[in-house]
């Protein structure tokens, strides 16, 4: 009788141990905790550099950025044709010309337009402690002058300069009062700090909702059981998953044992 229960026991234990293999051997699944580990990793280095390096490796790789969006979108659109033109309309018909393109003229002006949106950003937060709806502005017409001197050159004339970047600053301003409106800002809960960094660590961030649903803070970690992941409604392949992080975690499992 003893050794048929501890056959089953084994055979259980077994299976657990299969299936927690199985999702983590997940390829995709590892990619993108590994990718939102190594990001968080690089902001948290970026926020502790001095002003100066932050801005400019903001503003690099919002150049980049653009600079690929705009080689995409140049591939996708032919070359405006520019026989016949008045040459007092060329600085404006330069500036359109951005917009159709070929994929160089495209890279090169997106570059400048989101790599210069980036840096002012940046400058803006660190400077002001936040993002509001005067930094966007101010990024946006930074960008909207960057655009106009990479587009048209330096013949363009100012006006037209003032007015796109003016125009750049009105857009911006728009979508930034209506994401505002509709989108809530996510406020972290102190109380699932560390079930949350749980969750993204083993790419289960998806079920948080279930956690807070039913109540299971951060102090209940180390009393949680197979019955009370499934009374918030979550499969068993995650619940094994997380009860099998726990059980290796030496502070939680510490717990865990101090309390039985």
């Amino acid at each position: 009788m003893g050794k048929d229960v501890g056959g089953e026991k084994k055979k259980r234990r077994d299976g657990e141990t299969m299936a927690v293999m199985s999702l983590q051997q997940n390829p995709i699944q590892q990619f993108q905790v590994k990718f939102k580990e190594a990001e968080t990793g690089f902001k948290s280095w970026l926020s502790k550099q001095k002003l100066p390096v932050e801005a400019a490796v903001v503003t690099a790789m919002g150049g980049v950025q653009g600079a690929f969006i705009g080689g995409l979108m140049g591939t996708l659109s032919p070359e405006m044709p520019q026989t016949g033109v008045d040459p007092q309309a060329m600085a404006s018909l330069q500036q359109t010309q951005a917009l159709v393109g070929g994929p160089l003229v495209q890279a090169r002006n997106f570059a400048a337009i989101t790599g210069v949106n980036a840096g002012i950003a940046c400058v803006m937060k660190r400077i002001r402690g936040k993002e509001d709806l005067e930094s966007a502005v101010v990024a946006a017409f930074g960008s909207g002058v960057a655009y106009s001197l990479v587009s048209a050159g330096l013949q363009g004339q100012p006006m037209n300069a003032i007015t796109t970047a003016a125009g750049f600053s009105l857009f911006q301003g728009i979508f930034f009062k209506l994401g505002e409106r509709f989108s809530k800002p996510s406020v972290e809960d102190p109380y699932y700090t560390r079930a949350r960094s749980m969750l993204l660590k083993l790419g289960l961030e998806k079920y948080e909702k279930n956690f807070k649903k039913g109540l299971l803070a951060d102090p209940t970690l180390p009393l949680l059981t197979d019955s009370a992941l499934k009374d918030v409604s979550i499969p068993p392949g995650p619940r094994l998953l997380i009860l099998d992080h726990i059980q290796r975690d030496p502070e939680l499992k510490g717990k865990r044992g101090s309390r039985g």
